[in-house]
């Protein structure tokens, strides 16, 4: 079995290094991030990228912790903790990653 894990680790590692160009590069060519079972928000690798930009633009100090984190076959959940900035009240998330071949192809937002 691939570890799902560790390329999810990689990938909050440039999130929290707010290094939207290497993160969006670990998606697959139409991958998208979406709200759990909703809309897509960012669509396509360049969407992607595009709305990190964006929100690395917008709270500089933009930060997740990984409070848990599971795999079942090419899934992986996390639990999150979002930090926008030292003074804003964090957030917690559920996000659940698939995978086409090497890539991430869809991760879903549980807020």
């Amino acid at each position: 079995m691939t570890d799902r894990i560790a390329q999810v680790d990689t990938l909050m590692a440039f999130y929290n290094a707010q290094d939207a160009d290497n993160y969006a590069d670990m998606f697959t060519e139409t991958g998208s991030e979406a709200g759990y079972r909703g809309d897509v928000v960012r669509e396509g690798r360049e969407g992607v990228r595009a709305g990190l930009k964006k929100t690395f633009a917008e709270f500089p100090e933009n930060r997740a912790d990984i409070l848990q984190k599971f795999q079942m076959g090419d899934f992986v959940v996390l639990h999150e903790r979002v930090y926008r900035s030292k003074t804003a009240e964090p957030f917690d998330v559920m996000t659940v990653y698939s995978f086409d071949g090497d890539l991430v192809d869809r991760v879903e937002f549980i807020r």
